[in-house]
């Protein structure tokens, strides 16, 4: 053999970075099982290729006609425009709203990556050194953060979320932070909050861009938005801040996940620095089509259709479920398209309080046994018991609203103490539910 050894020719960091773990991983799509784990639309894309919006709820995909859609399959051999111009245009459009300025956005604020998470990386990559260099994240929140922060060899400080206050920013702490470590580059924000659901304070925020000495960016990420009240997004406050980035998607309100579209708002100096760094043609032509279909006019429509139907199905889930024995509170808020509510270790009239042994069990056996997935969060700081429930169809809802008290009521599936031989040591048990935990979606 050459000398050649893996594990001193490779990054240490890499060496040890635990393998990205999405929804998938655990459950498959295998065509039967009901997604309520991953935080897409339940309804569908929002493209209304035939000029009416979709009527069929229970499959939306049923009315697109894919020859409909201006895709330009004869010009694949070419590379797509490098500066996606024009779709630019259409994502400042959407979002030039005057809510919080009288300024405009323009193409020049704007990069657009492979989903959120090319930004989240391009960010890293653009401001912090590795091994130096840090980020600051606020748990529970988005997984992605920390694995690109690994990959890209930076440290990571946290400052939690605040329980008492429905998971609202402690600015008076980041701000403490960001004071004593001039080498925090990047605070990482969700609003709405992932897996809390909730908006954060916009003052909050202002407090965190108004640091008198801190030299760094904060990024909000602003995946859910569109699920929250009209004109809670800040995207056009870059245009105030030059501090500021604010990542958006079409994989969430917009149900386009399947063409990996994210977007960062920024001063055009940030963008012109993010831009620089890409690769040359990030964007498919085909994404790119989609994309600027979908920001047209009819298809907005078809969003907003489809976004009513998902805050019905979640107010909906927000009136049943406490009406079931062994669900306790919902935990931060409902802003986004999906819950995150407590499983009891026995009934709330009994004393329960909330489990990750009893919402692990209830996560495993509406999978297993039931085909609803749903997503355990009991591992995330100030979580304990927690699943997080994406809204669903209305068929879809009817469905895990059944499945839920039936479960419960079977004992050798939510109380391991009684399922005999088959009984998890505590130790294993741990793992599950942290190998659960690890999920990044």
């Amino acid at each position: 053999m050459g000398p050649f050894r893996l594990e001193t020719c490779a990054r240490p960091n890499i060496l040890s970075l635990q393998p990205y773990r999405c929804a998938r991983d655990d459950y498959k799509d295998d065509g039967t099982n009901i997604l309520l784990d991953a935080n897409e639309n339940a309804y569908g894309p929002s493209l209304d290729v035939l000029g009416s919006l979709h009527s069929d709820c229970s499959n939306p995909n049923g009315a697109i006609d894919p020859k409909k859609l201006d895709i330009d399959l004869l010009g694949l051999h070419r590379y797509p425009d490098p500066h996606q111009t024009e779709l630019k245009q259409q994502l400042c459009k959407l979002r030039n709203l005057h809510t919080h300025t009288t300024r405009d956005l323009s193409p020049e604020h704007l990069f657009v990556g492979v989903g959120s998470d090319e930004v989240i990386d391009a960010l890293l990559r653009c401001f912090c050194t590795p091994s130096h260099d840090k980020i600051l994240t606020c748990p529970p929140t988005y997984g992605m953060y920390a694995v690109s922060a690994q990959v890209n060899d930076v440290k990571i400080v946290k400052v939690p979320l605040d329980p008492a206050k429905e998971f609202q920013l402690q600015p008076k702490a980041i701000n403490a932070a960001l004071s004593s470590d001039p080498s925090i580059k990047l605070v990482y924000v969700t609003s709405p909050g992932n897996p809390t659901a909730n908006l954060l304070e916009k003052s909050d925020i202002q407090q965190l861009l108004e640091h008198p000495t801190w030299n760094g960016v904060v990024v909000l990420d602003e995946a859910y938005i569109d699920f929250s009240p009209d004109g809670a997004s800040l995207a056009e406050w870059v245009t105030e801040w030059p501090n500021l980035v604010v990542m958006q998607t079409l994989s969430k309100a917009f149900g386009l996940a399947g063409i990996r579209l994210g977007t960062a708002f920024t001063s055009p100096e940030i963008a012109r620095l993010l831009n620089n760094l890409k690769a040359p043609y990030n964007i498919s032509s085909p994404t790119s089509a989609l994309a600027i279909a979908a920001l047209q006019p009819d298809n907005i429509a078809v969003m907003r259709k489809n976004r009513a139907r998902i805050m019905e199905q979640r107010q909906r889930l927000v009136h049943e479920l406490p009406k079931i024995s062994r669900i306790g509170r919902f935990l931060g808020g409902t802003d986004s398209n999906f819950l995150l509510v407590e499983v009891l270790d026995k009934p709330k009239n009994h004393g329960g309080k909330p489990s990750n042994e009893s919402a692990m069990a209830l996560y495993e056996g509406l999978a297993e046994t039931r085909g609803v997935v749903v997503r355990f969060r009991g591992k995330e700081m100030n979580c304990e018991g927690c699943l997080r429930v994406t809204v669903g169809t209305s068929a879809e809802v009817d469905r895990l609203l059944a499945e839920i008290p039936s479960l419960l009521k079977d004992e050798k599936l939510i109380d391991p103490s009684t399922n005999g031989g088959e009984c998890r040591t505590k130790k294993a048990g741990e793992m599950k539910e942290q190998e659960a935990s690890d999920v990044v979606a």
